[in-house]
């Protein structure tokens, strides 16, 4: 009952960290998506034979790989959040309304439910920021001492 209540305690403490530790996670999944690309360029001509955008094959296989990879390691540690997540929407937004959405919801793969999830949490970062777990806010601590000690 003791250990519970502590655990209770920490947790309505440290909420906060809920979000750090799902932007954290975005930014791997980004990351891995990104690398998925890069070493699966097969699945990366599927999504551009759905879409039918002159030019789209070579987008996809090399601009979204590169975004995914530094935009999703960019959100993992939380450097320059806010744009890092704003990048990935377009990229997001192009998935729903281009690739998957003709699959509609609950299809087999769920891929339009996932890709809305992802572009929502972008947004929620967009927002939000990097939090108290981020390299912004360490930076963001820095500049307030340097500017206190003046």
């Amino acid at each position: 009952m003791q250990q519970e209540n502590r655990l209770s305690a920490w947790l309505r403490r440290n909420r906060a960290m809920a979000i750090e530790i799902l932007r954290i996670y975005l930014g791997i999944a980004l990351l891995v998506k990104g690398v998925q690309f890069v070493m699966n360029p097969e699945q990366a001509v599927e999504y551009a034979n759905m879409v039918r955008f002159p030019f789209f094959e070579f987008l996809s296989m090399h601009l979204v790989a590169v975004l995914h990879i530094a935009g999703g390691f960019l959100l993992a540690i939380g450097l320059i959040t806010r744009i890092a997540a704003l990048i990935q929407i377009p990229i997001l937004f192009g998935a729903v309304f281009f690739v998957h959405f003709q699959q509609g919801l609950f299809s087999k793969s769920q891929d339009l439910e996932y890709v809305i999830l992802v572009f929502f949490l972008l947004l929620v970062f967009v927002v939000y920021g990097g939090g108290r777990l981020s390299v912004d806010y360490v930076i963001e601590q820095r500049n307030r001492r340097s500017k206190s000690a003046s």
